[in-house]
């Protein structure tokens, strides 16, 4: 999506800081052109995937962008029904991506064509959480492609690994907000449960937060992204890192060179737990 910025209000520090490792200055500057060139990629293209995450359609009754009636298989009724949180919470990939189709708990399942619960190795160590679909992902039904798909493969391409393989990519919700805006706060909590099921099956070693929504979402807090940087967060016993989302990237790119050491930062703590 193309409309994620840094967060704007102060908060309590949870976190130790750890400086990321220094890059020998040819290997930075070798990565930074290569980020560099596809971000000024005009035309948008879908990166390969090596494995993508179990999905499911909906109901084949359902014509596409009408959610399914109440009572329906899937996720109906509240965000908080005791009964979709427990059918969440005990559900294996197949199950979880069929109740995810057929979710009408919020809002945002009115519009959509279809969800989009993720995409990746099934079990990883690198978790990538963004805000939320866009139009090209909502038609794709996989997070990340076009240009930011682009340039998140880019970054994750330097960093030496790639989506399909040891990444799992995911969003803090699972349908396109409309007109591509910010997810609400009710919309992300609404989708928490699923997203908590998904760490639960994936157990990832690392997880890295893009952008404001999925940091709100995974650390709690609302402050300037310099603020949040250069540090160790934790989410259900994980070390989270956070960094800009690649939508911002596009727009402000020498902000590029932050989300390389980020991603440092996030590899050098990944090698102290495994």
């Amino acid at each position: 999506m193309g409309h994620d910025h840094a967060p704007a209000q102060s908060h309590e520090a949870r976190a130790s800081s750890t400086a990321p490792p220094a890059q020998p200055p040819a290997l930075m500057s070798n990565e930074r052109g290569r980020v560099a060139a596809v971000a000024r990629a005009n035309a948008p293209a879908r990166p390969a995937v090596v494995q993508k995450g179990v999905k499911v359609a909906p109901s084949a009754t359902r014509a596409p962008g009408v959610p399914v009636a109440p009572g329906s298989p899937g996720i109906s009724g509240t965000a908080a029904d005791p009964a979709r949180l427990a059918a969440i919470s005990g559900a294996d990939w197949l199950q979880l991506a069929e109740l995810t189709a057929n979710c009408t708990s919020c809002r945002l399942c009115k519009q959509r064509k279809q969800t989009v619960l993720g995409v990746g190795a099934n079990t990883a160590h690198w978790l990538f959480v963004g805000d939320g679909p866009g139009d090209e992902e909502d038609q794709a039904g996989e997070p990340f492609v076009g240009p930011t798909g682009k340039l998140l493969d880019a970054l994750l391409s330097a960093a030496g690994l790639a989506r399909g393989r040891e990444v799992y990519i995911a969003n803090v919700v699972k349908c396109r907000p409309p007109g591509d805006r910010t997810p609400l706060p009710e919309e992300a909590a609404a989708c928490a449960p699923i997203l908590d099921r998904q760490i639960d099956l994936i157990r990832p070693k690392i997880i890295v937060a893009l952008g404001k929504t999925a940091i709100m979402r995974l650390i709690g807090v609302d402050t300037a992204m310099a603020a949040l940087r250069g540090k160790v967060y934790r989410y259900r016993d994980v070390p989270v890192i956070v960094t800009y989302h690649p939508a911002y990237l596009l727009r402000n790119l020498p902000e590029k060179l932050k989300a390389w050491e980020d991603l440092q930062l996030a590899k050098s703590t990944l090698a102290q737990v495994l």
